[in-house]
């Protein structure tokens, strides 16, 4: 039995480590395939570009893997991240509180909301589908009712937009201007990867994922663990909020849905199941790059945004069927 164990871990760990390698080779033939289309593409602003439009995006894919490794989801992450940009705006601009205040009310709302929505899950039996979906709508209108429906802006709070925009690897090396929102992305992959393969949080998040009721037998309390996930996903969210207000120099209230989706579906292509039990960051951050380098190629190539959307629609297909086909396999 404990050979049986031993080899289907290194079943597990060999699948994983093919679907990332089959995830980074994608990726490499979509930059190569756009880079000889056009000679436009392979340019440092343009680089530059793709990586500033997959941090927000890769920082709620962050959050989403751990939801999605337990074999849930969270479709709120998107809305959650405006209305944590819209409680900074009003910590900043409105309360007159220091920067840091704001940025710090910014995550706790984010981090708030995830609670609420894994106690709806954990304790309330709630479907996650559900739960998650009704806390789209909460924040989605209590961030215009809160802003009023109008954007709120830092004009006042120049050091604010340099959360994102300003670089500080340019202030070192010059002509490498490179945004501190692409830096904050990636230290924030490094975090998460960190706390998914080197803390409980992580051993617990598989364990969820694998089998939840093998689990909740062994004397682990699911409800708790699983609150903290969710609540985990929220602290993602409120990070990315405060990355979108940065860069926009604006909280817009309108803004968020719709952002769920391209956070999941840069997770699945990135090779974490939908039922749960396997997943990794780097994967995540791979599927976000292939995300924003195909549309982006897409949009230099002047194909028409609603066939972008349609191809991009068949990719996360094609990325579910492949994890079907994975899971049948093993």
């Amino acid at each position: 039995m404990e050979m049986t164990a031993v080899r289907k871990k290194q079943t597990t760990v060999k699948t994983g480590a093919t679907q990332k390698l089959l995830a980074f080779a994608s990726l490499i033939v979509l930059v190569i395939f756009f880079s000889i289309s056009s000679s436009n593409f392979f340019q440092f602003d343009n680089i530059v570009g793709i990586m500033l439009s997959t941090a927000v995006i890769g920082i709620l894919a962050l959050g989403s893997t751990f939801v999605i490794i337990t074999g849930g989801i969270d479709l709120a992450v998107g809305t959650v991240m405006t209305f944590s940009a819209v409680m900074t705006g009003v910590i900043i601009t409105i309360w007159h509180l220091p920067l840091p205040m704001g940025v710090i009310g910014g995550i706790a709302t984010g981090a708030l909301c995830g609670l609420i929505s894994g106690l709806a899950v954990a304790k309330m039996k709630i479907p996650p589908f559900i739960a998650t979906l009704a806390m789209m709508m909460i924040t989605k209108g209590l961030s215009l009712v809160i802003s009023g429906t109008k954007p709120i802006y830092f004009n006042d709070m120049p050091a604010f937009t340099k959360i994102s925009m300003s670089s500080v690897i340019g202030s070192i090396i010059p002509g490498w201007d490179i945004p501190n929102a692409v830096l904050i992305f990636f230290a924030a992959a490094i975090v998460a990867s960190l706390i998914l393969t080197r803390t409980i949080i992580g051993r617990f998040n598989f364990a969820l994922g694998s089998n939840e009721e093998a689990t909740r037998l062994s004397g682990v309390n699911v409800h708790f663990w699983k609150v903290l996930i969710y609540t985990l996903t929220g602290v993602f969210s409120g990070i990315a909020g405060i990355m979108m207000a940065s860069r926009l120099n604006s909280a817009q209230p309108a803004l968020g849905q719709g952002y769920e989706l391209e956070a999941i579906a840069a997770v699945v292509i990135g090779g974490t199941s939908l039922s749960g039990g396997h997943g990794s960051i780097l994967g995540t951050v791979i599927g976000a790059l292939i995300m924003s380098v195909l549309t982006n190629g897409l949009r230099i190539l002047s194909v028409p945004q609603e066939w972008q959307t349609v191809i991009v629609g068949l990719v996360v297909m094609l990325a579910v069927y492949a994890d079907i086909l994975r899971r049948r396999k093993k």
